[in-house]
């Protein structure tokens, strides 16, 4: 039932060589930005101008399809000093998950700078004798000093026409919206303030830290708290910057891991979406299935080739899709797939007939995706699948080396390994006949 190799690697080579290109145009569009960010710090230099944008680029460069590029303008605010409210129960403005911690930060004491500062430029409000930092206020100082950069950089001619399009910042969102063109490629990037204050690096309830990256990259990613606007009277944390060091901490081991991303991004653009290219799957979801994949596959042998790659992420993308539930990496307590109002049965068909038939799929084309008339599917494996999620021995290595056995791609010889999966079967045969 499998592609050869030689599928497999043909369909990733023409991924991979769209990648420089993709890169040039980042960058050139990158300049734009950088220009107007310039302008912005010069008039305000609260809003600094964060020069490092390889993580963006690295992201932008892996994605097949034309996302917005998420951007955070560091607010020179100590973080450290301000004081972090959570919210009541109920206070989680809509779309935005409550793991992911919606709160109010409390400005210090009057009298100081930031107080002065936040005072002068109206982005904070007082009350019982304490005052917050109004994320709303603050994005749009930031919108009004942007529209002036703009104004600006086309009176000086560092802009020419047709370089960028600001008519979504009319829009009222939660982010500053801004078309640049790099080349000939117009690049969507979303513009938000972040306040970035220290805090004890993650320890992750339950799991090994590490397990599977590199030595000390969890502590680094998760060294900082990010907070963006999440309403106007609301920020919410922001993991877009420490999972993105994560997945380059992945990009430093061995084996085809980015590799199997980047195939599978290509396929859920082309072929997993509804008819226009649209779904209920993301490139952050997949990033997050690679990030599991990499804790629950953590020896080099499980990374030995690409084809076994592919397989470790799509039985951890089923999972999460049979059981309705992709926890967030860094918040496991939150289901990324929580309140998705795409058919999630039907993508999991999509992605399930690519598994049992990858070469139906390993082709570029024009036109509609690829049908899948019908998703019977094996019934043992289906139901493997759909074991219940509460149970934690239903979320480790063990388990997904079983799901891996059943399309014949599990080349692992270890022992330990073996014996567990033996162990976790005997428990599988006593239980499914109880689900039926």
């Amino acid at each position: 039932m499998a592609a050869s190799a030689s599928h497999w690697h043909s369909y990733l080579r023409v991924i991979v060589s769209r990648e420089r290109q993709r890169l040039e145009h980042f960058q050139r569009a990158e300049d734009i930005l950088l220009t107007l960010l310039e302008d912005v710090h010069a008039r305000e230099p609260r809003f600094l101008v964060d020069y490092a944008r390889n993580l963006e680029a690295f992201e932008f460069a892996l994605c097949a399809s034309e996302d917005a590029v998420t951007v955070e303008v560091p607010l020179r605010i100590d973080g450290d000093a301000l004081r972090v409210l959570a919210c009541r129960p109920g206070d989680t403005p809509a779309g935005h998950h409550p793991g992911l911690g919606t709160c109010y930060l409390e400005v210090p004491s009057p009298g100081t700078d930031l107080e002065d500062w936040t005072s002068a430029v109206g982005v904070m409000e007082w009350g019982g004798g304490a005052g917050c930092l109004l994320p709303g206020k603050v994005l749009q100082h930031l919108k009004e000093l942007l529209v002036s950069a703009i104004v600006r950089c086309q009176r000086r001619f560092l802009l020419q026409p047709g370089d960028l399009s600001a008519e979504n910042l009319q829009e009222d969102a939660m982010e500053l919206s801004l078309l640049i063109r790099g080349g000939w490629k117009t690049i969507r990037f979303g513009i938000v303030p972040v306040v970035r204050r220290r805090q004890e690096p993650l320890r992750l309830k339950g799991r090994q830290s590490d397990r599977g990256f590199p030595e000390g990259s969890l502590r680094k990613a998760t060294e900082e708290a990010h907070f963006i606007p999440a309403s106007p009277h609301r920020w919410r944390s922001s993991t877009h910057l420490p999972i993105l060091k994560l997945l380059q901490a992945v990009d430093m081991l061995k084996g085809p891991r980015l590799d199997s991303l980047r195939l599978l991004d290509q396929l859920r653009n082309q072929d997993w979406g509804e008819e226009g290219g649209q779904g209920s799957l993301t490139f952050n979801h997949l990033k997050m299935v690679l990030l599991w994949s990499t804790e629950l596959f953590p020896t080099p042998e499980d990374w030995q080739d690409l084809e076994g790659s592919v397989y470790r992420l799509v039985v951890i993308l089923l999972r999460c899709l049979a059981t309705r539930h992709l926890p967030h990496f860094l918040h496991p307590e939150e289901n990324l797939f929580r309140g998705e109002a795409a058919d999630l049965a039907s993508l999991y068909c999509k992605v399930e007939s690519f598994a049992r038939d990858p070469r139906r799929f390993l082709r570029f084309h024009f036109g509609l995706p690829v049908r899948t008339d019908s998703c019977q599917g094996d019934p043992g494996t289906r139901a493997l699948l759909h074991l219940p999620a509460e149970d934690g021995s239903y979320w480790d290595t063990a388990y997904f080396d079983i799901l891996l056995s059943q399309f014949q791609v599990y080349r692992i010889q270890d022992g330990v390994r073996r014996s567990a999966m033996s162990q976790l079967l005997s428990k599988i045969r006593r239980e499914i006949p109880q689900q039926s």
